[in-house]
């Protein structure tokens, strides 16, 4: 960060693959105390480090105590693939027993800060009219948080739900409607990845907030990573075309933590021109089925509350229930 926050007690330091263990400590205890749901193991935590456009000496931060444990940590993230919407992803937290004390207030104006210098840099190159915004992950009810990211001058701007499905139910159809038999499901394969990923980019092109994947980052954060299933995964071809995609993977990181295993699908889209024809039923189907074909007890994701496709209604239908709830917080740059 371009300065840290000045606490007695506390040295502020950049992160760096070497304090991944204290910096791990110091996640699991925000995950438990703000009943969050996502449990990052530490190889997670060295791949958030290493991509080369994060300066890691200006963009991060930890501190530690006397003993050297770390009681609060800042990440400021703007993902090379923004370009009509700069998001300055505000990511960190301050230990509960170290609250209370003014830490998360300027923590928070830190990282702001170098939010701002991030996006006037990304303006010089874009254009200086190209939108931005700081934005914060709140759970919700948390209300210390949310407090705070009020009081900074942001405010919330739309609500995700995590959903899971119970997969001892009986599963809906995986077969694709009688109308469409021109149409294949297909597993995923290395081949077909990066037209996946650009039919994404086509899927949710108006959809709020989203700015399309990089090859590099799609292979970093979803066909990539460690936790991905491709034996997990579909596409529906039209031909040779992409008409619809799911991704899936298995955190096992977070299955004991919540006490119950999940495949978890983390994207899912229809393009256009094919939508209304039920393949992204089909495509969560074989999702379910392939996942309980491996022994996973649950199916999960998550969703927008305000999905313009219909989604919410597509999995409440599927039997998917709401188990967690989120609040995106943002403020213009």
């Amino acid at each position: 960060m371009t300065q840290a926050p000045a606490t007695p007690a506390l040295t502020w330091r950049p992160l760096h693959p070497d304090l991944v263990p204290q910096w791990h400590r110091l996640t699991e205890v925000l995950v438990e105390a703000d009943h969050g749901t996502e449990h990052l193991a530490p190889d997670d935590l060295v791949d958030e480090l290493a991509p080369d456009w994060i300066d890691l000496e200006r963009d991060t931060v930890v501190a530690l105590d006397a003993d050297g444990v770390a009681r609060a940590f800042g990440v400021t993230q703007v993902r090379p693939g923004d370009v009509t919407l700069l998001r300055a992803q505000l990511w960190g937290g301050v230990d509960p027993e170290w609250r209370g004390r003014g830490i998360g207030r300027d923590l928070l104006a830190r990282q702001e800060h170098r939010a701002a210098e991030i996006v006037a840099g990304r303006r010089a190159e874009l254009g200086p009219e190209t939108a931005a915004a700081a934005w914060l992950v709140v759970d919700e009810g948390v209300e210390a948080t949310e407090r705070l990211a009020t009081r900074a001058g942001f405010e919330p701007a739309r609500h995700s739900w995590v959903m899971r499905r119970d997969l001892s139910t009986p599963l809906p159809d995986a077969a694709l409607p009688a109308t469409e038999a021109g149409l294949r499901l297909l597993p995923w394969s290395e081949e077909l990845d990066d037209a996946i990923r650009l039919a994404h980019n086509e899927a949710f092109t108006d959809h709020w907030g989203f700015q399309p994947w990089t090859e590099e980052t799609w292979h970093q954060w979803e066909s990539g990573h460690r936790d991905f299933r491709g034996d997990w995964s579909f596409a529906v071809l039209d031909g040779d075309e992409v008409a619809a995609y799911a991704l899936s993977a298995g955190y096992v990181n977070d299955w004991e933590a919540q006490g119950f295993t999940e495949g978890w699908t983390g994207k899912l889209g229809v393009r256009r021109e094919w939508r209304g024809r039920g393949l992204a039923k089909t495509l969560l189907a074989a999702s379910m089925r392939a996942f309980r074909e491996a022994g996973m007890e649950y199916a999960g994701l998550d969703v927008d509350s305000a999905n313009p496709t219909g989604a919410v209604a597509l999995y409440t239908g599927l039997g998917y229930e709401v188990r967690h709830l989120m609040v995106q917080y943002l403020k213009p740059l």
